[in-house]
């Protein structure tokens, strides 16, 4: 026998929120018939725009909190929030605002005039840096990020980025480099987030998955002709 009493909902989990807040601001753009080409040189029929948050002030701030959150509770004594030009600039500045916490960027090279820097903004020699990115592809422009603050003096305690594709060698990059790497959602789940909002068709979404799974390798050759009976 039951006791009529309801059972309480279950809080909704932090990655499906930002992969929501990412579909709501339509950072995903399906493009099967003009794919993009990475930096990586991996060709794709999908691509996440995550500065299109800073057009959605209320999905942004879903964002903006779930990165305080990862920061306070996962780089525990941070003491700088670093950028990684240009993508991570504005969500490192808001997290550091929220935080409490001083603020730099980094460039992918040093100026050629004024005072030729490559980091902009607080000191992170000898200081506890954690470094955001909006979105990771294969991790290249992130890890030159790393060694610019190392160089500096800098001891990175983790990236953090909102989202990334979940490439086998970005997580193998990162390892190989002593950074720990965290997505606040994955590409999965935001696949899945725009499934259920009705954000796309079901068509795209099934190719975005099939490029997903072999990247390399998409897109896959055309099937051979049927021979006539």
């Amino acid at each position: 026998m039951t006791s009529g009493r309801q059972q309480p909902e279950q809080p909704e989990r932090s990655d499906d929120l930002v992969a929501s807040a990412l579909v709501g601001a339509e950072v995903l753009f399906f493009v099967p018939d003009a794919p993009v080409r990475f930096a990586s040189g991996i060709l794709s029929p999908i691509y996440m725009d995550v500065r299109r948050l800073l057009a959605h002030p209320a999905q942004w701030s879903v964002v903006v909190g779930a990165l305080v959150k990862e920061v306070d509770q996962a780089i525990a004594g941070a003491e700088v929030v670093a950028g990684v030009a240009v993508g991570g600039i504005p969500h490192s500045s808001a997290v550091a605002v929220s935080a409490g916490l001083p603020s730099c960027f980094v460039r992918s090279h040093a100026k050629s005039h004024g005072r030729a820097k490559a980091i902009e903004g607080a000191e992170v020699d000898g200081r506890k840096v954690v470094l955001l990115e909006d979105v990771i592809t294969t991790g290249g422009s992130s890890l030159e990020a790393v060694e610019t603050l190392r160089r500096a003096g800098g001891e990175v305690a983790a990236c953090i980025a909102i989202t990334g594709y979940g490439f086998p060698e970005a997580a193998q990059r990162f390892e190989e480099a002593g950074v720990p790497l965290r997505l606040l959602t994955t590409f999965g789940r935001v696949l899945e987030a725009a499934e259920q909002a009705g954000s796309g068709e079901a068509a795209a979404v099934k190719e975005a998955r099939r490029w997903h799974a072999d990247p390399h390798n998409w897109p896959p050759p055309p099937l051979p002709p049927e021979e006539e009976s």
